[in-house]
């Protein structure tokens, strides 16, 4: 939770959540590293809890992949029986099985707002924003399922 990126994960997880008229449970909540092993062992303590989550929203596509190998080591199906969700949309999202839900960042815009914003700074012209905010894109693939019942 030591970078903006993180933050602004949860704060979209936590947003998602209100719009959606639900309660933010803490308990369900982990802190992970973005990469494959983080997932799988806080996905794998999620899965463990008495009454576990049918959803699982990762920081990131290595982390879901690290829940895909918890949610397998436990006997549970994706989605049948778990529904995840990534972010990054790397290449992998959509070759590992079942192909993954994931947000996709606007990474080619985020590059050329970056270089539009150095070559200002190196004119000596100023900035218009210290932030600039572009939108993402949720990319529905296989991984998630909705909730019998």
């Amino acid at each position: 939770m030591n970078h903006l990126c993180s933050r602004a994960r949860a704060d979209g997880y936590r947003s998602a959540l209100e719009q959606a008229g639900l309660r933010i449970d803490p308990a369900l909540i982990r802190h992970g590293d973005f990469q494959h092993e983080g997932g799988f062992l806080c996905g794998g303590e999620l899965l463990d809890l008495p009454d576990p989550p049918t959803a699982i929203f990762a920081g990131s596509d290595q982390q879901a992949l690290g829940v895909y190998e918890a949610a397998r080591q436990r006997g549970l199906r994706i989605p049948q029986d778990l529904s995840v969700v990534g972010f990054d949309d790397l290449p992998a999202a959509r070759w590992v099985s079942p192909p993954l839900t994931t947000v996709r960042q606007p990474l080619a815009d985020m590059g050329r707002v970056a270089a539009d914003m150095l070559g200002n700074l190196i004119d000596g012209t100023p900035l218009r924003s210290q932030r600039v905010e572009l939108s993402t894109e949720l990319v529905v693939r296989d991984s998630t399922a909705v909730q019998p019942g």
